[in-house]
Parts: C-alpha cells; sequence; structure tokens
C-alpha cells in the first residue's frame, strides 16, 4: 500500500466518524431538533375537549422557551373563534394548557436550545372537521 492510499483510508474513516458522531449529538432519540418537529411535538400532545362539553373551535396560543424547554413566562392566546361561548373558550384553553403541561419541558437538542430561547411561537390548534359520510363506499348489501 502507498502512503497516499492509507492516508486516504485514515480520512474517509475519519470523516465516517465524525458524521456518525455529528448525527448522534443532534438528535437523540425523541429529541427536538427543529422547529417542524417543535410543532409536531405540541400538536402530538393536544387532545381538543369532547363535544360533549365544548363546541368546536379554532384557538391560537403564543409562549416561548428557555433552554431548559421550560416555557417561558405565559402562554398567552391570541385567538379564538369569534362564534364559540364563554364556556367554549374556558374549555379549549384548558385544553390548551393541558397539552403544554403534557409536552414540557421541551426535550431540545442542544443547537435547537439555543435557537429557540426566549423567540415567541405562534401555536395555532384548529378545531376537528367533522368525518365526511361518504355513503357511496359502502358495501351493498342485497
Amino acid at each position: 500500500m502507498s502512503g497516499a492510499s492509507s492516508r486516504l483510508r485514515i480520512a474517509l474513516a475519519t470523516a465516517l466518524s465524525l458524521v456518525l458522531f455529528a448525527s448522534q449529538a443532534q438528535a437523540e432519540d425523541g429529541q427536538v431538533n427543529t422547529i417542524k418537529e417543535l410543532f409536531e411535538r405540541i400538536r402530538s400532545c393536544w387532545q381538543p375537549p369532547p363535544v360533549a362539553r365544548a363546541n368546536p373551535i379554532d384557538i391560537t396560543v403564543m409562549l416561548s422557551f428557555n433552554r431548559a424547554g421550560q416555557i417561558l413566562g405565559k402562554p398567552r392566546i391570541t385567538f379564538e373563534s369569534a362564534d364559540a361561548t364563554d364556556d367554549d373558550r374556558l374549555q379549549y384553553r384548558l385544553a390548551v394548557m393541558a397539552a403544554l403541561q403534557r409536552c414540557t419541558p421541551m426535550p431540545f437538542t442542544e443547537g435547537m436550545a439555543g435557537a429557540s430561547a426566549g423567540r415567541l411561537f405562534t401555536i395555532r390548534f384548529l378545531k376537528p372537521q367533522p368525518q365526511e359520510k361518504r355513503a357511496w363506499l359502502l358495501p351493498k348489501i342485497l
């Protein structure tokens, strides 16, 4: 083996180990590494109140996080559907706060913790859409 080919192999092995180490350091299993993952994580914790307790509404909350992934200050409701009753608003506000409690502290990667600390995030929780009934797709019974 020539010196050049052995140096090339060493360089490739070093580069490969650095790539593997960097990908593991970025996002360990379950950590939030991007803004998209942040929104997905919060929406996965969302459980709207049952229709028996509140009519479905759209609601938006604004909040920020510290580096440890804890909510910084108090989340603020910035929008609620205009046709919502006071009871609907109360039930949905409670559901939003419960979702935030379930999801925090947010398990940020080091990079995401630095990028998101103190930054305002606006999260929309949309009312669930009713399931469309498609009678023409049901099997016919003769």
